[in-house]
């Protein structure tokens, strides 16, 4: 790389040759650039101009900043050509997308085909589709959902019903948080909460954890420094990370939270599997905890029921929520529900999707031996941290150019200056063999470093569900 001096499209230029040592392999996937500074000494440039060429590789996709840590160059295909901006069709196609994670189980087509059977009858199609169904449902519907969970945890009287679970989360924050509001959430938390809290104007503040979960000494700091609103929490199979809280730590962060009156939106979306399947969390907050569950995991993806079970006296005002956003459920869904629930259907599946997530977790296990994997055994996701050098931005750009789409953990991630080397493999999409595979082709890729160069998998017709 040799000196150059000049204005205008001179960034451009330069930019045009650092492209084509990725392209040529002098630059390598995962490889630091100098910074910005350095670069511009290096080259003879000001300062500002070097900004920009390093502005117009990440518009190209060649390279990713990280705060705190500097830029780095991307996995890129062979076609990285100077000048030319990575498009999806220049990248390879994700034959296999372990991002979604939406599992179904071998008979579960067959389990649902009777009731909506049923459901195709003039009359009963007709009720179903006389009328909206309203936020609160029909008392049928909150005490059927009600049973999903042991006896007595959830009241039927304060469960309210959204088109699905985002909505639910959606509604019930936007309940009990006001613009300039703070949520207390984990560091790692479900992405969708980070774009609630910007429509509300609310802040997130992550709590410090150990391996346990949540530490009630942050919680309570975190609170005196600045009233939190409400606390959003995956007490249960923490997604990504699975991560259960024992009894001693819910214990512990129930003391801190009633005491200080905090509301909490506990997410409990994928508790169905724990084999525990214990009370909510929120059964040791009276009048505080907020249930947030839906059907699309435990039943059928294309089911979209979400709902939300709250203190029965902040049901209307959830309810408000829902009716504001336009998040009702649909009543021909909900009516489905209602009876693969009262006729066992529901648990059927979700005992056969426990067997499943078990299997499949196996599968992993054994794929990915010798990386150190956080997990649960009943988990249909895997928390994956990266051995050195990778970081998850290039080694999601790696798998992605073998075919593979995973979900780095800088998704999940609340502040951007703390983002994990690390990526989230969901297992309940795709069919078994194409799991075995792709695992395989990332213990590859993982083992064998960054600067390897990379190769498309053949594409394939990727089955499963999602």
């Amino acid at each position: 790389m040799d000196g150059t001096r000049g204005v205008g499209n001179d960034y451009r230029r330069i930019a045009d040759r650092i492209a084509a040592d990725i392209a040529r392999g002098r630059l390598r996937t995962g490889q630091r650039l100098p910074p910005q500074r350095a670069f511009a000494r290096r080259h003879g440039i000001a300062a500002s101009t070097a900004e920009r060429v390093y502005g117009e590789l990440a518009r190209r996709g060649l390279v990713v900043g990280e705060v705190g840590r500097g830029t780095f160059v991307r996995a890129t295909t062979p076609d990285a050509q100077p000048g030319h901006a990575l498009t999806e069709a220049s990248c390879a196609p994700a034959t296999v997308n372990l991002e979604l994670n939406y599992p179904c189980v071998e008979g579960q087509s067959e389990l649902l085909a009777p009731v909506l059977t049923e459901l195709l009858r003039p009359d009963a199609l007709s009720e179903a589709l006389h009328l909206p169904a309203p936020a609160a449902g029909t008392e049928a519907a909150r005490e059927a959902f009600a049973g999903l969970y042991p006896r007595g945890s959830l009241s039927p009287d304060g469960i309210v019903f959204t088109g699905n679970a985002r909505q639910a989360i959606a509604a019930t924050l936007a309940s009990l948080v006001r613009p300039g509001g703070r949520i207390g959430v984990e560091p790692l938390t479900y992405p969708l909460v980070r774009e609630v809290a910007a429509r509300l104007g609310a802040t997130l503040v992550p709590l410090a954890t150990d391996e346990r979960g949540p530490l009630p000494v942050s919680l309570a700091t975190a609170h005196r420094s600045a009233p939190l609103s409400a606390l959003y929490l995956q007490p249960t199979l923490h997604n990504p990370t699975s991560r259960t809280l024992d009894a001693e730590r819910r214990s512990e962060l129930a003391q801190v939270i009633v005491d200080l009156e905090i509301p909490v939106v506990e997410d409990r979306v994928w508790s169905f599997l724990h084999e525990g399947h214990e009370p909510p969390f929120s059964a040791l907050l009276p009048g505080l905890g907020h249930v947030v569950d839906s059907l699309s995991k435990r039943i059928a993806p294309g089911l979209t029921v979400g709902f939300a079970a709250v203190p029965p006296a902040r049901a209307g005002e959830v309810a408000r929520a829902v009716r504001s956003g336009g998040w009702s459920a649909g009543s021909l869904a909900l009516e489905a529900a209602v009876r693969w629930i009262g006729d066992g259907t529901a648990d059927r599946l979700a005992a056969a999707k426990r067997v499943d997530a078990r299997h499949r977790q196996l599968l992993a296990t054994q794929a990915l031996s010798g990386f150190p994997l956080l997990t649960d055994p009943s988990s249909y996701y895997t928390w994956w941290p990266l051995p050195t050098p990778w970081r998850a931005d290039t080694f999601t750009a790696a798998a992605r150019a073998r075919g593979i789409a995973v979900t780095p953990g800088t998704a999940f991630a609340v502040s951007p200056a703390h983002t994990p080397d690390a990526v989230r493999l969901g297992l309940g999409s795709v069919s078994e063999g194409e799991l075995v595979r792709a695992l395989g082709v990332l213990a590859e890729v993982a083992a064998a470093g960054p600067g390897v160069p990379v190769t498309a998998l053949p594409a394939r017709e990727v089955s499963g569900c999602g």
